[in-house]
C-alpha cells in the first residue's frame, strides 16, 4: 500500500495518461486512475498512481504535493485503505 498515491484536487480535464505522465519521472508507474461518476463518466477530480517502488512513491509525494498541474495546485499523499460500508447487513 505504500506504493499507492492519492491525488486530488485534479482538473476535471485531465487525463489519465496526463497522470502517468507527470509521475514517470519519479519512477516507474504501475497504473494511473482518475476516478469517475458511474453515471456520467465525468472524473470526480481526483484519482490514485500506483508506483513499483516504495521509494519513488515517497519521492513523488515530496515533490508534487502543492504544486500546479492542469491550472490547480493538487494534493498528493499516500493513499489509505477505505473502508466500505456493507449496508445489506444493516438490514
Amino acid at each position: 500500500m505504500k506504493n499507492k498515491i492519492y491525488v486530488g484536487n485534479l482538473n476535471y480535464a485531465t487525463t489519465e495518461e496526463q497522470l502517468e505522465q507527470l509521475f514517470a519521472s519519479y519512477g516507474s508507474v504501475v497504473s494511473a486512475v482518475i476516478v469517475t461518476d458511474k453515471y456520467t463518466d465525468q472524473s470526480k477530480g481526483f484519482g490514485f498512481i500506483e508506483m513499483a517502488d516504495e521509494d519513488a512513491a515517497t519521492a513523488a509525494i515530496s515533490a508534487l504535493n502543492g504544486t500546479e498541474f492542469g491550472n490547480r495546485e493538487i494534493r498528493v499523499d499516500h493513499a489509505s485503505d477505505k473502508k466500505r460500508n456493507n449496508r445489506s447487513s444493516q438490514y
